[in-house]
């Protein structure tokens, strides 16, 4: 049986690793982006309830004016 010649991929052993590497890095990448868009999620909400709060007049009641 002949060895397998991978060339300027490298080892099995090597490509294993990149393999494996990339696949951390995607499962990272994902936990991160779902995290992300969780929070992206909340400030759509606040900014929208910010904006209600301020186009229906609250603001002023909201916010301890002195007088």
């Amino acid at each position: 049986m002949l060895p397998v010649q991978l060339g300027p991929l490298g080892s099995p052993p090597t490509l294993l690793f990149g393999l494996v590497a990339l696949a951390v890095v995607l499962f990272v990448g994902r936990i991160l982006l779902s995290l992300a868009w969780r929070l992206v999620l909340i400030a759509a909400v606040a900014v929208t309830v910010l904006w209600l709060v301020g186009a229906i007049s609250l603001g002023d009641v909201l916010v301890a004016a002195p007088y």
